[in-house]
């Protein structure tokens, strides 16, 4: 079991930001379990929260944006690519301003702080989304393609090709955290000379340097355009090496941009809030298909949320109690016992199960020619299974008959038909008070949801 952690310390940095060119003060503060990263824009009025969650952002335009209503905070994804790494499950970040600030372009500015603060760990523990089966994000027009894959811990694998002859194709490996903080998280962000003279031209990019890019000149560039180009930036003159990029800074790893392109991936990933087991190949990753892509895993992650607590049915396991025993607590019979078996029964948990066949009564009518189980027969069976449930914590089970009260929060989400196996999950939500019970039921068909339900009912002792 591993559990949850934030930083031990607070502690504060400033910097300008890429775009806004504006001065931000970012302060990191410890939060609680279960927390997870939030940002707080301490400049506004209410000082308002936006989560770090994928449904949250606003924009992939060269950064990640997020937003709640007309607050945003942009540029997030160095910083909380130095959190993923780092695993660090919950943090509080108050900034007074729009941008997180670029520094260096690349996530260690974030990374060494973060690790100086040191960590507490929480007593819950983490959660993870376990890839099962593979899942693809692709754009075929731009050839990005970006799959999760089943894998026994964490990988990610990046392949730029920008059909440069001063980049090629290049490729990048990350295999578990270990390796982050010296492999990945130094690596700076890139740009081609003609798209910074682009950002210059619209005015963007206020708080660039050259310090804080690597500048790629993929063709041949004369002297004077680069000499107009170093006094925007505040230089006497710049060149370019024979590496095909300005001479402002050597690269630290000769895949430099391969690897910063597997950083944002893991800052805009990071965004499901919950850290992955499985292996992430990205194929020309960008924000917008990282974001994308991200949002493919949170369907997913939730999905199997729902189904974390999926009962496992097999036929061969002896019941809790057959359709004998089952009729000699319960007074229903043909054609409305809607239970066959109980397959489960612990502590406050009853696991119930009917086998559809097209011989049931109500197939006939509902309806002729497309049976379907009416949804309120599949609210009739949780309550029995629930019955089931309550009567069995009574001393004397055999004594009882139970009514309804009230349902609530009925969710009906897919047919039961002939054929199908439906497994009904009850269980107990509230304590028993004077005969009153409140229970949760959840029917699945296979890895399917079909129904769901929160039921009140009374247990009455029998004349």
């Amino acid at each position: 079991m591993i559990n949850q952690r934030t930083i031990a310390n607070s502690f504060s940095l400033k910097g300008p930001g890429l775009h806004t060119g504006a001065e931000v003060k970012l302060t990191f503060k410890p939060a609680p379990a279960d927390h997870g990263i939030k940002f707080q824009r301490v400049d506004l009025e209410d000082a308002p929260v936006i989560p770090a969650d994928v449904n949250r952002v606003t924009s992939t335009d060269r950064s990640t944006t997020l937003g709640s209503g007309e607050v945003t905070v942009s540029t997030v994804e160095h910083l909380l690519s130095a959190v993923s790494g780092l695993q660090i499950d919950n943090l509080l970040i108050e900034l007074d301003g729009v941008e997180i600030p670029i520094l260096d372009g690349s996530a260690l500015p974030f990374l060494e702080p973060l690790q100086a603060a040191g960590y507490e760990e929480q007593d819950v523990e983490r959660e993870y989304f376990v890839v099962e089966e593979p899942i693809t994000y692709r754009d075929e027009e731009t050839g990005v393609e970006i799959v999760a894959l089943p894998y026994d811990g964490f990988e990610v694998v990046s392949m730029i090709d920008f059909d440069s002859p001063t980049l090629g194709q290049q490729y990048a490996t990350l295999r578990g955290y270990e390796d982050y903080a010296t492999e990945i998280a130094p690596c700076r962000t890139f740009v081609f000379l003609h798209e910074l003279e682009a950002l210059f031209e619209h005015d963007l990019i206020k708080g660039g340097e050259l310090t804080n890019a690597i500048v790629i000149a993929d063709q041949l560039v004369p002297q004077e355009r680069l000499d107009k180009l170093a006094r925007r930036m505040g230089k006497e003159t710049v060149a370019v090496t024979q590496m095909g990029i300005l001479n402002t800074l050597q690269l630290k790893f000769h895949n430099e941009p391969a690897r910063h392109k597997l950083l944002d991936v893991m800052g805009d990933i990071s965004l499901l809030g919950v850290p992955i087991r499985g292996r992430i190949l990205a194929t020309k990753p960008g924000h917008g298909a990282n974001v994308g892509f991200t949002k493919l895993l949170k369907r997913a992650y939730m999905d199997q949320r729902r189904l974390k607590g999926r009962p496992r049915y097999n036929p061969n396991d002896k019941p809790v109690f057959n359709l004998q025993q089952i009729q000699a607590i319960m007074p229903h019979r043909y054609p409305f016992l809607l239970i066959d078996k109980i397959i489960e029964m612990e502590g406050n948990t009853i696991v119930g199960l009917k086998n559809m066949t097209g011989n049931e009564e109500f197939f006939q009518g509902h309806f002729p020619g497309n049976p379907v189980m009416p949804g309120v027969l599949q609210i009739e069976a949780m309550a029995q299974t629930g019955g089931l449930l309550v009567l069995n914590m009574q001393d004397d089970p055999y004594g009882w008959d139970t009514y309804f009260l009230k349902i609530e929060s009925a969710k009906f989400k897919s047919f039961v038909v002939p054929g199908d196996t439906v497994l009904f999950k009850v269980e107990l939500i509230a304590p028993i008070r004077r005969g009153i019970c409140q229970v949760r039921g959840t029917a699945y068909v296979g890895n399917t949801i079909v129904s769901e339900a929160e039921l009140v009912a009374q247990i009455v002792k029998r004349p």
